[in-house]
């Protein structure tokens, strides 16, 4: 049976990241961490409580996760997640596939955020080369040294560097039983890439000037799982022909299962969700029920754990009471509803994430993670 006609990417005219007029530059938005946090308002006594619980958390040795939309890189808070991570505040981090590609360009190129309208109507909205290049080759390389999806990306902007193997080697790990599915598909992709004159094998040299700033840097450095969950075509990366999506499967596919595995270590820790009204709680609940089903069948509970939700909705319930009824209408806030059914506590704290996660941090940094 004939497949349905598809659209062949190649044809697609690319331009480099750097003629783009990039709506954001990191060096004029980054947060600095010990600046000016903000007046929280009525909220400073949560934040205080969640600091408490924070720092109970790690004296007691359970993580602290952070999962985030790209919001938050946006808005300039990358350099201080990257001061959570190094003194460590944080466990663990976890992003979309925007997030990872704001972070990417802001740590390569120091630039992110285009205007949509007016690339859509020229038809070259996302349609930049490096971006879609470096994240591309940058999962296919690391599912060759068994990475996931942001730590592969992460190395690709600490190192500066991305490193295509020569077709012995790809040939080699494709014969040796040694190596796991992943990175025989990894290397095969990349032999048909070679075949196809798209890539040459090689050291291609990636700009980090700005990788200080870069969270996926920082967490690669740290030794700190960083965890992408995109989706296919929602992001501007799809649009370029490296982009292949056995290598998103399997990067991502590897990523879900590590953010499972720590979710599944969260007892007595503390889960932020920040700016991430779909992603964060779709990807929470399942790795809450993988992890209840293994603790039932250890004869184990699985609830003492506290969510932090914070977004920009107005409260309008206290979900500290349970989940509004049906005719209210914050029972139609889904990702707080979803949260609230997770078990464990929740507090939902409607600020802007600079104000919540600088005062947090304010609160953090002058005691010892543990």
């Amino acid at each position: 049976m004939a497949s349905y006609p598809r659209f062949d990417r190649r044809r697609l005219e690319f331009r480099s990241v750097l003629e783009r007029q990039s709506k954001f530059r990191i060096d004029d938005i980054a947060v600095d961490p010990d600046g000016d946090p903000g007046d929280p308002g009525p909220q400073a006594e949560a934040i205080d409580r969640i600091a408490a619980r924070i720092r109970a958390a790690r004296a007691a040795g359970a993580p602290v996760v952070i999962c985030h939309g790209a919001h938050l890189i946006k808005n300039g808070l990358g350099p201080l997640l990257v001061r959570m991570v190094e003194d460590g505040w944080l466990q663990l981090v976890a992003t979309n596939g925007a997030g990872s590609i704001h972070d990417l360009e802001f740590g390569t190129v120091g630039v992110s955020c285009e205007d949509v309208r007016a690339y859509v109507a020229e038809g070259q909205f996302g349609i930049w080369d490096e971006t879609g290049r470096w994240t591309g080759l940058s999962l296919l390389v690391g599912t060759l040294d068994g990475l996931g999806y942001g730590e592969s990306v992460g190395r690709t902007i600490a190192e500066g560097r991305i490193i295509v193997p020569r077709r012995g080697e790809l040939e080699a790990v494709i014969s040796r039983r040694s190596a796991s599915s992943e990175m025989r598909g990894a290397a095969a992709d990349l032999l048909d890439l070679l075949d196809e004159g798209i890539i040459e094998p090689g050291e291609i040299t990636v700009p980090n000037n700005f990788a200080s700033r870069s969270i996926q840097a920082a967490c690669f450095r740290a030794r700190v799982p960083f965890t992408v969950h995109p989706g296919i075509g929602q992001d501007i990366i799809y649009t370029h022909p490296l982009m292949i999506g056995g290598a998103v499967g399997r990067a991502s596919l590897r990523d879900f299962l590590t953010y499972a595995e720590v979710i599944g270590s969260l007892r007595g820790g503390v889960y932020i969700s920040a700016g991430s009204s779909v992603m964060s709680p779709m990807i929470f609940e399942k790795s809450v029920s993988m992890a209840r089903n293994i603790a039932r069948q250890e004869s184990q509970r699985f609830d003492d754990f506290l969510i932090v939700v914070n977004d920009l909705a107005e409260a309008t319930w206290d979900w500290s009471h349970g989940e509004p009824p049906p005719e209210h209408p914050a029972y139609y806030v889904r990702f707080l509803k979803s949260f609230s059914r997770m078990g464990g506590e929740m507090a939902y704290i409607g600020l802007d994430n600079r104000i919540f996660l600088l005062n947090l941090w304010q609160r953090l940094r002058d005691a010892s993670p543990s």
